[in-house]
């Protein structure tokens, strides 16, 4: 039936020559340029048009409420089945999101930025090793190494009993504990007496 009417409203606008199939004017053309200022309509034309203007004007009304009853009724079967806004939200956010996944554009990109990322875990891995061999021959070197007796030679003059030749960790550890059991009070300043 819907299919009929629409052929019908073809056939009309064609007999009148309102459906063309010459160009439509671009914006910022002047339509009425268009229109041959010779085409004048009878009386009995403009009639006709106005006739037809108000069946396609009544059309249009009608054809709105059965969209809008589709709608309602869309939205009715939706209640039923329990698809909410959200829902369906999520599902246009999951299926866009998924489009934009499958396109050359993010696959490139993703792939670029991939690369990327094993580029500058290898560079700071490169980096790692460096300072780690720059801090080995910084130990090794002889200032560090005059550096470290030096400590060692203030550990055994503070207190410490542990032979010399100890690594600089355990040099600097009963250094931290020399000093933490000079600065605790004696037994006898913390009793109180009569």
């Amino acid at each position: 039936m819907l299919k009929n009417t629409t052929e019908n409203n073809r056939a009309r606008l064609e007999s009148w020559g309102l459906l063309r199939t010459d160009p439509v004017p671009e914006a910022g053309e002047d339509a009425a340029a268009t229109i041959s200022v010779t085409e004048t309509l009878s009386e009995e034309e403009q009639e006709e048009l106005r006739s037809e203007l108000a069946k396609v004007e009544e059309e249009i009304q009608t054809l709105s409420q059965v969209l809008a009853a589709k709608e309602k009724h869309l939205a009715e079967i939706k209640r039923k089945l329990g698809i909410s806004s959200l829902q369906e939200l999520r599902q246009n956010i999951a299926k866009g999101w998924q489009d934009v996944t499958a396109t050359p554009a993010y696959k490139k990109t993703s792939e670029t930025l991939s690369q990327a990322g094993q580029k500058a875990s290898a560079a700071f891995a490169s980096v790692g090793s460096v300072i780690t061999k720059k801090l080995e021959d910084v130990k090794n070197s002889p200032t560090f190494k005059s550096f470290e007796e030096k400590v060692e030679n203030l550990k055994s003059k503070v207190g410490g009993t542990k032979p010399a030749g100890g690594d600089f960790g355990d040099v600097l550890n009963s250094t931290a504990s020399a000093s933490a059991t000079a600065t605790e009070p004696l037994p006898e300043q913390t009793q109180a007496g009569p």
